[in-house]
This record gives structure tokens, C-alpha cells and sequence, in this order.
């Protein structure tokens, strides 16, 4: 018997998992949802979703409808597609009941998190923000809910000193290759997903974008969770307030928390020490930056920005 399965997804995370059904025997992807096409670039020209490319690709039907609720003919669309499962990676929008009572078998979703933690629309990045040691993902059965239903399957990672970017990837083939290894035993109902323990929720909100912006007023190891966590893209930054690069934002790409404490040097304020930066935090704390990226520059090793520094240090805004 052949699995029909439609798959919703957009984002560059949801293709491990689409690339894995596609290559899967007994499995046929006969329908692909995804986001509409978004403008972006210099120019702002319409660009589908990594989904949509993949799907086009791989010659499948594939639909983009700008909301699900109401839409009657993306409804009708799913339903002549007569999926056995849903599944759904990183969508970016709720699904309503109409939607996940449309698989014969189940609506399944691939988080990123270790529910009942972090349900929600940015889990990796709350995750390495709240300084949690291991992370992963799971296999969950959709209900109306927002990420609350039962659980197939988990897998761990331990998060260590990974950036956001690192762990992303990792997630994305981590999820794909549990989706692949569980999809025939929930589809053949040896698979008994286990409800989860609802007092122990806590919600990843959506990043705002002034998220980004360092306070060197908070300890070094937090401004150290928060470089990592927009590492490599799109970056944490400050404003640089004096010195030769005043008014100009500079990005922290990677660097570590110094173990020495530094009461001499004020949140926000920057010495040069034997070619190396370093930076006051809150608590007494200091943190030395290891790549930067000065605004409309290439990104560089910190000590090369030392040396165009010429010893005169710099200074960064405590709080944006």
C-alpha cells in the first residue's frame, strides 16, 4: 500500500523533510501547501518559499494560499488530493480543524523543541536563549491546539555552545530523519503517541525584531546566549556611541564570556588589551568578541578590527 501525503511547509527547514519523503518507498507526497511568495532582495521581487522550489522540482502539484480559515478551494483542494497523512513542518500558519480531520490517518507535525517545552512559532531560538542545555525534536500528533498534541517520538540533542544557525540544520535533518524512521509504524497504528504533560508548557513567542539589540547591561553569559542565538544570521548588534565608528551598528557574530571579573569596565564600554577587544557587562561581567561585522562591511575576525582600531577603543550603547 501506497502512504499519500500532503506536506505543508515553507521555510528552508521544512525541505529535509520533504526531501526525506520524497526518497521514501511506499510513500507518494501527491500535494504540497506553502506560503505565498514573498518579496525580498534588493530588488523586492516575489520569490517562493525553499518549499515551494523543492516541491516544483520534484514536479508536484503545489498550492500557496494566503490564509487557510475560509478558503473553500484550498479545503477542496486538500480533499481531492485524499491524503492518508498530513504532514506539517514549520508552516507558519494555524491549521483549522477542517484541514487536520482531512487525513484519513493523522496530521502529524515535526517541532523542533522537546514538547511540552517551548511550544510555539520560535523554539530553537528560545531554547538557546533561556540557556537550556538540550534541545530536539518531536513527532506530534495535530489537534486544534497550538502544539499540544500527543507525542510519537523524540530525539535529543545537547546544545552545548552551538549557535542558532548550527542548530537549525542539525534540527532540521535530525526531524527529517525521525519523520522518516516513524512515518510507517504511525501509519500502520503501532505507534501510540503519549499526551503531554500540559504543566510543563512554556510558549516560544515569535522573535521581535529589537530582540537582536545586545544589553550590556545583563551578564556576559547572557549576552553570550544572545550572540549565539542570531549567529550567523541575522545577527546580534549594538550601536556604537564613540570612537571612529559612532552612530554605526556593529554586529557580534561569535565570542565568549571572560571568567575574570572587570568592575573597572562599565556596561557598554570597550577596552583594547594585547590585540583583543573586550566588553563590559552587567554583573561585573565581561565579554570578548570573536568575529564582528561593522555596518556595510564584510564580517571579520575581531582582532583585525582591533587593528584598524589603532588603540583607540570603542564605545557601545547599554541598551540599544
Amino acid at each position: 500500500m501506497t502512504l499519500r501525503v500532503v506536506f505543508a511547509g515553507t521555510p528552508d527547514f521544512s525541505c529535509n523533510c520533504l526531501d526525506g519523503l520524497l526518497q521514501m518507498d511506499g510513500v507518494e507526497v501527491v500535494g504540497v501547501v506553502s506560503q505565498p511568495d514573498r518579496r525580498s532582495g534588493r530588488g523586492m521581487k516575489l520569490t517562493p518559499s525553499p518549499v515551494k522550489r523543492t516541491a516544483l522540482a520534484a514536479g508536484i502539484d503545489v498550492i500557496t494560499p494566503e490564509r487557510l480559515r475560509g478558503d473553500d478551494a484550498a479545503l477542496s483542494w486538500l480533499r481531492s488530493r485524499q491524503p492518508d497523512l498530513l504532514v506539517v513542518v514549520a508552516f507558519g500558519m494555524i491549521l483549522p480543524d477542517s484541514w487536520l480531520e482531512a487525513a484519513t490517518v493523522a496530521p502529524i507535525n515535526v517541532h523542533a523543541s522537546l514538547l511540552p517545552r517551548w511550544r510555539g512559532a520560535a523554539p530553537i531560538e528560545r531554547a538557546l536563549l533561556a540557556g537550556d542545555t538540550e534541545t530536539g525534536v518531536c513527532l506530534m500528533q495535530m489537534e486544534s491546539g497550538l502544539d499540544t498534541g500527543p507525542v510519537y517520538a523524540t530525539r535529543r540533542v545537547v546544545i552545548g555552545m552551538r549557535c542558532g544557525g548550527d542548530l537549525w540544520q542539525e534540527l532540521a535533518q535530525m526531524g527529517a530523519s525521525l519523520l522518516v524512521e516513524q512515518l510507517a509504524t504511525i501509519a500502520g497504528g503501532s505507534c501510540i503517541p503519549r499526551p503531554q504533560e500540559h504543566s510543563q508548557t512554556c510558549y516560544a513567542s515569535k522573535l521581535a525584531r529589537g530582540e537582536r539589540i545586545i544589553d550590556w547591561r545583563q551578564p556576559a553569559e547572557i549576552v553570550a546566549r544572545l550572540v549565539r542565538c542570531f549567529a550567523p544570521k541575522p545577527g546580534a548588534r549594538s550601536r556604537v556611541t564613540g570612537g571612529a565608528m559612532a552612530g554605526k551598528w556593529l554586529k557580534i557574530l561569535s565570542g565568549e564570556v571572560v571568567s575574570a571579573s572587570h568592575p573597572w569596565l562599565q556596561p557598554g564600554a570597550s577596552a583594547l588589551v594585547d590585540g583583543q577587544m573586550f566588553i563590559g557587562c552587567g554583573e561585573d561581567s565581561c565579554y570578548r568578541p570573536l568575529q564582528l561585522q561593522p555596518e556595510g562591511k564584510q564580517a571579520m575576525d575581531a582582532d583585525a578590527l582591533v587593528r584598524g582600531l589603532r588603540g583607540e577603543a570603542i564605545g557601545l550603547a547599554p541598551c540599544g
